[in-house]
């Protein structure tokens, strides 16, 4: 068969901003024999490519910005949507580790960002040129249009939809978080706004009568494991109680059942016999995680309702979590001094660069992970282009930056990630606490970023003071860094013996470090395991030290958390499925403690 050529198709592809003028030639090669098939799939092509040339250069002239980078895609444990090769990326200020190798190392470069730029994706073009080689533009242009005509297109709105029911959220629910947030809005913030939603729909069905034909598991099965429900719960479904659920109403404002300078009176509640008293126990975790978690973990914990709190109320950053225990909740004292409640106060060095058009006072709640440079090197460059104070889209793309990585300015235009020390002094921690010993800023992030918030966690715990006036023995459970331990330390509680249960190295070090720093008298013993706590182990503790006074502890929130894209599991999944062990050691503790 005779194959003819048609006459090159001239594309200018041109920037106003660098004036460059870029010219391709476009060589099909063709049957003689044309079908009317094969003439409308190539003017198919030849369409698509000239409206994203056009695109492209519409959006060069409009000077619009790409705002994302794969930096958020890579912390929320998605697959980016492309490689990156950038030394800055992965400097130690980089807490997103990439394990993407870069595979346009051997590529021509310049034929890569030629074709990108024509808005087709990195992985095609990739692809095109290991199929024709680097040396033939010409059939990676073809390549490239026949890849691009035969892959499926979907709206964005599709595209939208598909990735929230992959992470299990109903079809309904994505529908109504799109509608409410807007088309702009980011998949973690449908993600939020819809396990925010869930969170409210739940408190709104504990406000509500039970049904009279309500059935309760005895048992619960978990990984071969059968966890009875101790028979202090009750088999039958409970009245209406208004004191017993009075405190959800204000629960939307996430104050608990108090927080320092709250108006809002004390709501009584009242527990179960058996679990009133010693030994306390005192649970936490994320708040807002996924439907029915709450539940459950009330369920196994002697039906005890959680108290959600936000940690703006202690300190410049939020950080919702629930809270499960049978403390006192009355009389409860901050820690003095008082924190300051706004990033301006608690960060003083960032007011002198403090734009007026940015409006926060508080940060958003405090990751295990930071932003780039890229991210921070980019709004750079915007900022000084516009010399004064950039336009109002602007300013909105930039602050959704700031909020999503919790940005504070350092400099004229410039803008940075928290620092290591930043963050203990916002969560309650002494300075440097997770300093040294070999630990590297990621690691330091990733600990106080999974840590409790000091003050917080203080306030609840200040009612034990009167209680213990000789000191106490705690059992810590996934003790991390050792908020517990500190917040009572601040109290002026004595630490007479603490049993640290902590699965990682660094943080124990970093416990046994700040022990022998505070020059505490008690005893310190460590554990590396909660599966490795065993009846007769705690039975052996508790006549060693006369008995636990308090069990403390959060297990791990990786499956719990809205940051989780991948593997939000609730807890079934594989790190936040370890509650069953907090609630089998609390169990086992009251058990032989009680009788």
């Amino acid at each position: 068969m005779r194959v003819g050529r048609v006459a090159a198709v001239p594309f200018h592809l041109r920037s106003d901003s660098s004036s460059l003028s870029l010219s391709l030639s476009l060589s099909l090669s063709l049957s003689l024999s044309l079908s009317p098939l094969t003439l409308s799939f190539h003017a198919f092509c030849i369409s698509t490519t000239t409206r994203k040339l056009q695109v492209y250069e519409g959006a060069c002239s409009r000077k619009d910005y790409d705002w994302d980078t794969d930096d958020e895609l890579e912390v929320f444990g998605m697959p980016s949507s492309a490689p990156t090769c950038s030394s800055q990326e992965s400097s130690e200020h980089s807490v997103v580790e990439s394990s993407v190798t870069c595979s346009t190392t051997s590529k021509n470069t310049r034929l890569v960002h030629l074709f990108v730029g024509m808005g087709f994706s990195r992985e095609t073009v990739i692809q095109a040129i290991d199929e024709n080689g680097e040396d033939n533009e010409e059939d990676i242009l073809e390549t490239l249009l026949i890849l691009n005509a035969e892959s499926r297109f979907t709206l964005d709105k599709d595209e939208t939809l598909s990735i929230l029911v992959n992470m299990e959220y109903s079809f309904e629910e994505a529908l109504e978080a799109m509608d409410k947030c807007g088309p702009e809005a980011q998949i973690c913030e449908l993600a939020d706004f819809i396990c925010a939603a869930q969170l409210e729909k739940e408190i709104d069905s504990l406000l509500q009568d039970p049904p009279n034909n309500q059935r309760d598991v005895s048992v619960y099965t978990h990984k071969k494991v059968r966890f009875a429900i101790p028979s202090n719960i009750s088999k039958r479904p409970k009245l209406y109680e208004p004191t017993r659920y009075q405190h959800y109403l204000h629960t939307s404002k996430m104050t608990g059942f108090s927080v320092p300078n709250d108006p809002c009176p004390v709501i009584a509640r009242k527990l179960q016999s058996k679990v009133t008293g010693q030994p306390y126990f005192y649970f936490e975790n994320v708040a807002i995680a996924p439907k029915g978690v709450w539940k459950k973990i009330s369920l196994f914990l002697y039906e005890i309702d959680p108290e959600f709190v936000d940690s703006k109320f202690f300190c410049a950053a939020t950080r919702k979590r629930g809270y499960i225990h049978n403390l006192p909740i009355h009389n409860r004292s901050p820690l003095l001094p008082i924190p300051p409640l706004t990033v301006q106060e608690a960060l003083p060095s960032t007011k002198k660069w403090w734009p007026s058009w940015d409006r926060r006072t508080q940060l958003n709640c405090l990751l295990s992970a930071v932003a780039s440079g890229t991210v921070t090197n980019k709004i750079r460059k915007v900022l000084e282009e516009y010399g004064v104070e950039p336009p109002p889209n602007v300013q909105q793309n930039i602050l959704q930056q700031c909020r999503k990585w919790n940005l504070v300015w350092i400099g004229k235009n410039r803008l940075a990630p928290l620092e290591p020390d930043e963050y203990e002094t916002l969560l309650g921690f002494p300075r440097d606490h997770t300093r040294g010993g070999g630990i590297s800023q990621t690691e330091r992030y990733r600990a106080l970023g999974n840590a409790f918030q000091v003050d917080t966690v203080a306030y609840h715990l200040s009612v034990l003071k009167s209680l213990f006036p000789n000191g106490i023995n705690v059992l810590s459970l996934f003790s991390g860094i050792g908020g517990a331990e500190i917040a009572l330390h601040r109290l002026g509680i004595l630490l007479k013996n603490v049993v640290s249960v902590e699965i990682a190295e660094m943080n124990r070090n970093i416990i046994r470090s700040w022990w022998e720093q505070t020059n505490q008298r008690g005893n310190l013993v460590e554990v590396e395991d909660v599966r490795q706590v065993s009846s007769k182990q705690l039975r052996q503790w508790i006549n060693n030290f006369g008995g636990f006074d308090l069990i403390i502890g959060g297990s791990p929130c990786n499956n719990l958390s809205g940051s989780n894209r991948v593997s939000r599991h609730g807890l079934e999944g594989e790190q936040s499925s370890l509650f069953y062990e907090y609630f089998r050691i609390v169990r086992l503790a009251m058990d032989l403690q009680r009788n």
